[in-house]
């Protein structure tokens, strides 16, 4: 537990959830590509073995006291087990360069059984890593599986500019490569589904920066569902972000049915606790790259703030994040000063007099 807390995670989320009086408000970065640089090593040397991508978060989790561990099995994973071929940066997110997948008319070569853990050296991998932490802090700190969602997985296997145009011209085919990673990721999930994580899935190609809201409904909604459907059938939770401007999807997002809906920075997050703040908890979202990566201390403070002050008093609870994943090169400095401010800002109880006192304490000055 870190020093500046009174609670554990597992504490302070178990009471958060029921509604009993908890330290401060739980707090959730996206500490999963910059995890290497906290523990001192590269990217490359962080997914080299499970036993650095665990220490990885282990660091994490040491220095800030979030409240999970993030075990990343990433946006790639289905694509690498079937043959998709990664650039191998020493510091930075594999991006694919070769998708396995180069014709539609080639969906009958998808191999299931190569995503299992028994084949897929990745899987296993990530797998070890999540068995090393929860070892280590499983007492007090619990870990969620950081996943793609069905067509991010679709766009691992496929390429993502034919995946789009496919949707006009060949649906039929794209639906069975849906059908593909779904099942596919169901198959990741379940291991770690009955080993006790989380779920936290990430659809960034079904952003609506990319997809227009019908497309959406069509095309990825009924996919989500069923893995949420999954993951509960397992009595575990999924919190659920896709990144992007996302607005006019709220409602559909939160018709998934996941537990907890992440937001990007660039949502509103007045307007989505106005929407569906009723139906669900919402995550979010200080932003990843202007405040968190490019900002000073009294950014990351300012961001904080404003967050939890426009979310805190959500109608199901409100739980801080940033907008999505931190990105590597952020300083390491503006995450301990996010924790920092969570635990400023978001002391228990929080209420509308926290935010006025402060300004009265600055305009005396």
């Amino acid at each position: 537990m870190h020093k500046d807390d009174q609670m554990t995670p597992k504490e302070r989320l178990a009471g958060f959830f029921s509604g009993k009086e908890i330290d401060r408000i739980p707090a959730l970065p996206f500490v999963t590509s910059v995890s290497g640089r906290v523990a001192g090593i590269t990217h490359k040397e962080k997914r080299s073995c499970a036993k650095n991508q665990a220490q990885a978060q282990i660091a994490c989790y040491e220095r800030f006291g979030n409240d999970s561990i993030s075990i990343e099995y990433g946006l790639h994973g289905v694509g690498i087990a079937l043959g998709s071929k990664t650039n191998d940066p020493e510091d930075g997110v594999p991006a694919i360069i070769e998708h396995y997948l180069k014709n539609l008319k080639d969906l009958s070569s998808l191999d299931l059984s190569k995503i299992e853990r028994k084949n897929d050296p990745w899987y296993q991998l990530n797998y070890d890593a999540y068995h090393i932490c929860m070892e280590k802090y499983g007492h007090e700190v619990g870990a969620s599986l950081s996943i793609h969602g069905p067509i991010t997985a679709a766009g691992s296997i496929y390429p993502v500019e034919k995946l789009l145009r496919s949707i006009r011209k060949e649906p039929e085919k794209v639906h069975e490569l849906l059908r593909f990673s779904t099942d596919a990721t169901k198959i990741v999930m379940k291991d770690f589904l009955e080993a006790g994580a989380g779920i936290s899935l990430c659809d960034p190609i079904a952003s609506g920066t990319l997809i227009d809201k019908k497309t959406y409904i069509e095309f990825v909604l009924p996919y989500t569902k069923e893995i949420v459907d999954y993951v509960h059938s397992f009595g575990k939770s999924l919190t659920y972000h896709v990144c992007g401007e996302t607005s006019h999807m709220t409602l559909d997002l939160v018709e998934s049915g996941c537990n907890m809906l992440s937001i990007d920075n660039r949502v509103s997050l007045v307007d989505t606790k106005k929407l569906v703040g009723d139906r669900l908890p919402i995550v979010g979202n200080v932003d990843p790259v202007e405040i968190m990566m490019l900002g000073t201390v009294e950014d990351v403070y300012a961001g904080v703030k404003k967050c939890i002050e426009e979310g805190y008093d959500s109608p199901k609870g409100y739980l801080l994040s940033t907008g999505c994943g931190i990105p590597i090169n952020a300083p390491i400095e503006n995450i301990d000063a996010f924790m920092g401010a969570a635990r400023k800002h978001g002391k228990w109880p929080i209420n509308s007099d926290n935010f006025k006192e402060e300004i009265l304490e600055k305009s005396s000055l």
